[in-house]
């Protein structure tokens, strides 16, 4: 049996930090995972930054509200839910992508969780386990699942290199080229038909 594992942000909702770090005019909240491999890093950096500028969960909150899921994102998620089974992924955290969940019609999402004091600001986060894609994606194995993996970003190469099969989804050029292996689609028709082809 066939389980579906897709990133959410860059493969099904546009990336929230950047979209937050448009909205409150701090460029250096942009950094993401396609620039940094080190989630921890890249966390405690976005967390000092939040706290420098006062920033909470709710200001993160209220810009996630405008966000729209990618265009064709729901379609492709649709169609393939209705193939197969899909679990979503992400590094992000239940309060950011509870929102997003409604508007791609309640898929399954594996993420973590802030840890956010009474006045709002975010002291922390918890990790669910440790590099979790590629972990859940090892776990599924151990159930008798076979995985497809699909991504974009150095958080998502462990559970792409690992599942019987594993794309590139809106990657950027750097990442491509350091894995000429695998195949890299910028359209959803385009990774759909490559995973029913790999089901």
């Amino acid at each position: 049996m066939n389980v579906v594992c897709l990133d959410m942000e860059g493969v099904l909702v546009p990336e929230i930090w950047i979209a937050f770090a448009n909205e409150v005019g701090i460029p250096e909240l942009k950094r993401t995972t396609r620039d940094e491999p080190d989630y921890d890093k890249l966390m405690k950096y976005r967390l000092d930054i939040l706290k420098e500028h006062g920033l909470g969960l709710k200001e993160i909150q209220a810009v996630i509200e405008k966000i729209d899921v990618m265009e064709g994102a729901k379609e492709f998620l649709d169609e393939l839910r209705s193939v197969t089974q899909v679990i979503i992924l992400s590094d992000t955290f239940e309060q950011f992508a509870a929102p997003l969940m409604k508007k791609l019609g309640m898929p399954t999402i594996f993420c973590n969780t802030l840890e956010v004091a009474e006045n709002g600001e975010i002291t922390g986060y918890r990790m669910r386990c440790e590099k979790s894609k590629l972990t859940t994606v090892k776990a599924l194995q151990s159930c008798g699942f076979d995985t497809i993996a699909a991504g974009d970003s150095f958080n998502d190469l462990g559970m792409i290199l690992n599942s019987k099969a594993g794309f590139l989804f809106k990657s950027t050029e750097q990442i491509k080229k350091d894995y000429p292996q695998l195949q890299a689609f910028e359209e959803y028709n385009e990774l759909l038909a490559a995973i029913k082809a790999a089901l």
